[in-house]
């Protein structure tokens, strides 16, 4: 059976206003119930108490809920749904149902997407349908398994501010008789109604989401200007760029030395194994992205652009430039999971605006790190001097002094003694001429092999620290360990050293570098562990830097915990943080 007319009623017309529809739809609902039976005219009061229900809330969904729900009451119909039109008109964005139970809907699978069957021909030709038998439409191409059966069908479109959103679908009324005119007048009055209901819905969730934008704004620039390292203030943007984009990951790239960008800060459920990850400059798309350009995905799995297998469970994906005065700091990246629905235009828009607030509060952070950094390396410089132009001449002239005590000497104990002090000098002041190399050291000029790397790292710490931590290392360090666990595991001991002179007041401090360690799931790997007898963590103390240790092993298959220190005689005061991860 194909669409049929309404009585006396025309189509109403893109441009016509909501509230024009709503006096033309009563109005022909309102003749068609003259002279009716008491029984159909009671349906007048149920029309105006449907209209009433849809336009209260102002939550979208539950507003499409709501009206799923009336409209199925009204026209005493066993199922009934909403499809909402996509921007491009092309398909359907979303689908709300009701009637059909949630262990039905989860047997079905996927949800209709409008490009094919009837409900993709009532996107490209909204109007007004009612059919006694949807087998009989040439149309319409069935249902997949575990679909309830259906029928009888009315549909109706609805229009928001004269444009149409979507259409409101009526199936098996109850009975199995048809849909009649009047259910289709007052189900066209009831879905004007909606379109007002619908609107007034989308006002409110823009203004929300607008606000939350906002906020997360504010949190990231609060983050980036409040003193956090950089890390921690990478990780809050990806947080917040995941939380407000309703995605799957929220994911920071920043250029890489060698070519390409590193993933450095990641998102998600689940621990992820791509950060320290370099995406490769032969992606096209990583040339569009070092470019500045906005990139905007419809299925990262299928694009051939992105040569990465973390593509592979994430479907719609926005790739926005980190962008501020015209220099590119990164990018800012949030897929969402393969088959969820795609990003709208305002979602575009506001999560755009959202990177470029992130850059700006960026490249003020990178300023006020780059003159603390300087003001550490004007202090560095005069350390440095100080220790060669004043300590290692005085502790030269000292030896000078005792080697000649040593020689005047006829008591072979005092020899031998004054001798042990010369060789002590010795070597206090190799250590010294070490510090001082590592303090005049730019980054850029780090060593290369990990075993170096580590003891640069402890060198450098203990000018701040006043004294030297010991160190030991287990296994062949330089040969088993790759680089981006060694380059991981120097951050987790520069991070464990910076906490232990910040806030320990340690005078003893441990660093133990052990290669061959057995993990938990049976790999090969490297523990890290700096232990010292200072105050320990205070119980309302804070734990970033911690949880960054935890994030970076958990990023490479590892872990990372602490527990009691080394205080005298074994009684536990101060921390041992331990951090391992696979080779």
């Amino acid at each position: 059976m194909s669409a049929a007319p309404v009585p006396g009623a025309t189509p109403p017309s893109d441009g016509e206003r909501d509230s024009s529809d709503a006096l033309e739809a009563a109005t022909q609902a309102t003749r068609g119930l003259q002279g009716l039976s008491a029984e159909l005219a009671a349906r007048v009061p149920q029309l105006l108490e449907a209209m009433r229900s849809v336009g209260t809330g102002l939550e979208l969904h539950s507003t499409l809920d709501r009206i799923c729900e009336t409209a199925a009451e009204l026209a005493d119909a066993r199922y009934a749904a909403i499809g909402v039109v996509s921007e491009d008109g092309e398909a359907l964005s979303d689908f709300v149902f009701h009637g059909v139970d949630t262990e039905t809907a989860e047997l079905i699978g996927r949800l209709p997407d409008g490009h094919r069957g009837l409900l993709g021909a009532l996107i490209h030709d909204p109007g007004p349908v009612r059919l006694a038998n949807l087998a009989d439409d040439p149309r319409s191409c069935g249902f997949p398994a575990h679909h309830p059966p259906m029928r009888t069908f009315l549909g109706v479109p609805i229009r928001v501010q004269g444009e149409i959103f979507g259409n409101l679908y009526l199936t098996e009324k109850h009975g199995g008789v048809e849909f009649n005119d009047y259910d289709l007048n007052m189900v066209r009055v009831l879905a004007t109604e909606a379109g007002i209901a619908i609107g007034n819905a989308r006002l409110y969730e823009a203004a929300r989401q607008r606000e939350r934008w906002i906020d997360g704004s504010v949190a990231v620039t609060t983050a980036l200007l409040s003193g956090s390292d950089a890390e921690e203030a990478l990780q809050v943007v990806a947080e917040q760029a995941r939380r407000l984009s309703g995605s799957a990951a929220g994911i920071v790239l920043l250029p890489a030395e060698e070519g390409g960008m590193e993933i450095v800060a990641v998102s998600s459920d689940h621990p992820s194994q791509a950060l320290g990850m370099i995406i490769p400059a032969e992606s096209e798309i990583v040339a569009e992205l070092l470019g500045g350009a906005t990139v905007f995905v419809d299925d990262a799995s299928t694009d051939p652009r992105i040569l990465t297998d973390l593509a592979r469970d994430y479907g719609p994906a926005m790739m926005l430039p980190l962008q501020s005065d015209g220099r590119v700091l990164g990018t800012l990246v949030t897929p969402r999971a393969r088959g969820a629905r795609p990003f709208t235009d305002a979602e575009r828009t506001l999560a755009t605006q959202f990177a470029s607030q992130a850059a700006l509060a960026l490249m003020m952070a990178e300023a006020q790190r780059d003159r603390e950094r300087l003001a550490v390396y004007e202090d560095r410089d005069r350390i440095a001097r100080d220790l060669h132009d004043l300590v290692i001449q005085r502790l030269f002239a000292t030896g000078m002094m005792l080697e000649s005590a040593q020689r005047r000497s006829v008591v072979p104990e005092v020899q031998v003694g004054i001798g042990k002090a010369v060789d002590e000098l010795d070597v206090t002041i190799q250590e010294i001429r070490t510090a001082i190399f590592a303090l005049q050291q730019g980054p850029a000029e780090a060593p290369s092999g990990l075993r170096t790397r580590v003891l640069r790292e402890i060198n450098m710490a203990a000018v701040p620290l006043g004294f030297k931590p010991t160190h030991h290392f287990v296994g062949a360090v330089d040969t088993v360990v790759g680089e981006l666990t060694g380059k991981n595991l120097i951050a987790a001991l520069r991070e464990a050293l910076s906490n232990a002179f910040r806030h320990a007041e340690a005078a003893r401090i441990d660093v133990v570098v052990d290669a061959n360690v057995t993990l938990p799931d049976g790999q090969r790997g490297v523990r890290l562990t700096v232990s010292d007898d200072g105050v320990g963590i205070p119980e309302d103390g804070r734990r970033s830097g911690l949880k960054n240790l935890k994030r970076r092993a958990e990023s490479l298959g590892g872990d990372s915990w602490y527990g009691p220190g080394i205080g005298e005689d074994g009684d536990g005061d101060g921390t041992t943080v331990v951090w391992q991860a696979p080779h």
